[in-house]
């Protein structure tokens, strides 16, 4: 066999392989297959953010007035409350206990086991390494708002609760304009939704919010990351 025949038959062979069979059902098929298998995953994605990581959570109302303001748009997460316990200071969203379809954004006052007693307009806390009890300062109330707890409409001079494990004592920062733990009592960890954590609209409140510790709480609340900072 000369050197030109033997260039043909591979050239032959080669020609061969690269032929391919053309299949348009086939390849309909395929597409529609990658498609489903594409939109399962993004399902299982999304599934497991909304219901594991965050949910998103449209403020109603003037409860959390000055610091979380009507028709604000924020997101909460939940791995703190997976990972961890809900901490005093914390804004938390959950589901009202006497209407589970119905969620609120409150702020946690009392922790599991300690008692909250209210009296003329300040908040004291009882608990194991204070049984003395001391006065909460919460430097993200305006002066002008008064703590006041109510018995029928009427308000009482006085209130004290005692919380069980599991329980937690939430209230409104607007504190004369808020449905709360002074008229329903405490709310069971497990209406817990997550934490606000991140404000999305309007564009003048975006960024991320900070948890406060009381010693500081003045200069945390509120304070926002911007979402364009400057360097």
């Amino acid at each position: 066999m000369t050197n030109e025949e033997i260039k043909k038959e591979l050239n032959s062979e080669i020609l061969n392989d690269l032929k391919t069979e053309i299949n348009p059902k086939r390849d309909i098929l395929d597409l529609v297959l990658d498609l489903i298998k594409t939109g399962v995953i993004v399902f299982v994605v999304a599934f497991l953010l909304r219901y594991f990581v965050i949910q998103p959570f449209l403020v109603d109302g003037q409860s959390m007035m000055p610091n979380y303001h009507h028709k604000e748009y924020i997101l909460t997460e939940k791995l703190s409350y997976l990972l961890g316990q809900p901490k005093r200071g914390d804004v938390i969203v959950f589901r009202y206990p006497r209407n589970p379809s119905v969620s609120y954004i409150k702020r946690v006052i009392g922790l599991p086991g300690e008692t909250v007693r209210i009296t003329n307009n300040a908040i004291t806390v009882i608990n194991s390494t204070q049984p003395n009890g001391y006065i909460l300062t919460e430097e993200y109330i305006p002066n002008d708002f008064q703590t006041l707890t109510y018995n029928n409409g009427n308000s009482k001079e006085s209130y004290e609760k005692t919380l069980q494990e599991q329980e937690y004592f939430v209230m409104g920062d607007n504190r004369e304009h808020s449905s709360d733990s002074r008229e329903w009592g405490p709310l069971p960890k497990s209406f817990i939704t997550g934490r606000a954590w991140l404000t999305l609209m309007p564009l003048d409140r975006i960024g991320v919010h900070q948890r406060i510790t009381y010693r500081t709480a003045l200069s945390n609340i509120s304070k926002r990351l911007s979402s364009f900072p400057s360097y």
